[in-house]
């Protein structure tokens, strides 16, 4: 398995675990809790990244990019999460907003 899909699988890991369980039961619909929430969350994809990356000279693929293994995780992150918080945001509105 490529470097590139096991931080992309781990980062989609991360985003299902805390937008199924940890967000529905401990930050609800508050947009600032969610943030804060947020900012564990992805902060702990780049632990779990740098610890295999940090120090080396590993270059990512990203479209027709090469990033470093911090860039890569960032951004493949919020790609992955921008669609996922948006249906969370949907799915947790009111019927009838």
């Amino acid at each position: 398995m490529s470097a590139e899909l096991t931080i992309i699988l781990l980062n989609a890991v991360i985003i299902v675990i805390v937008y199924v369980s940890v967000y529905p039961k401990l930050a609800g619909k508050n947009l600032n809790k969610v943030a804060l929430f947020d900012c564990v969350a992805s902060g702990l994809a780049l632990v779990i990244v740098a610890n295999k990356y940090w120090g080396t000279a590993v270059e990512f693929d990203f479209l027709m990019f090469e990033l470093n293994w911090f860039w890569f995780t960032l951004l493949s992150y919020s790609i992955i999460e921008i669609p996922v918080a948006l249906w969370y945001f949907r799915a947790s509105l009111p019927k009838g907003s």
